[in-house]
C-alpha cells in the first residue's frame, strides 16, 4: 500500500522480496532467463497451463469463494483430459511426457 500511495520508488531486489515479481537477473541475462522460462512452460500442456492461467486470472477477477469454486471446477475437469493421464503416468514411469493437448 506504501509503494501505491507514496509513489516511493523501491529496487528490482525489493519488488522480488515484496513478492512483486518472481525473479530477478542482471540486465545482460533477461532475455536468456525469460526464453528458459518460456521453453519451461511450453514443455508442459498446452491445455493444462491454458486453464491454469484462466483459474488465476478468474481468481483476481471474482469473489474469493466464486473463485475457488471455479479452481475446483476446472481441476476435476483435468481429469478426464489425456494430458493429465500422460503426465501422472510419465511422472510415475520417471520420463518426460509426451502430450498431445487433449
Amino acid at each position: 500500500m506504501e509503494i501505491a500511495l507514496t509513489g516511493t520508488p523501491i529496487t528490482a531486489q525489493e519488488a522480488e522480496k515484496a513478492g512483486l515479481v518472481s525473479k530477478v537477473f542482471p540486465p545482460d541475462q533477461l532475455v536468456t532467463e525469460a526464453v528458459k522460462l518460456g521453453e519451461k512452460i511450453s514443455s508442459h500442456s498446452q491445455l493444462i497451463v491454458a486453464l491454469c492461467k484462466e483459474s488465476v486470472n478468474t481468481a483476481y477477477e471474482t469473489p474469493l469463494q466464486e473463485g475457488l469454486h471455479f479452481e475446483k471446477r476446472t481441476f476435476h475437469a483435468t481429469f478426464a483430459t489425456d494430458d493429465r493421464k500422460e503426465g501422472m503416468t510419465a511422472f510415475v514411469e520417471k520420463r518426460a511426457p509426451n502430450f498431445t493437448n487433449n
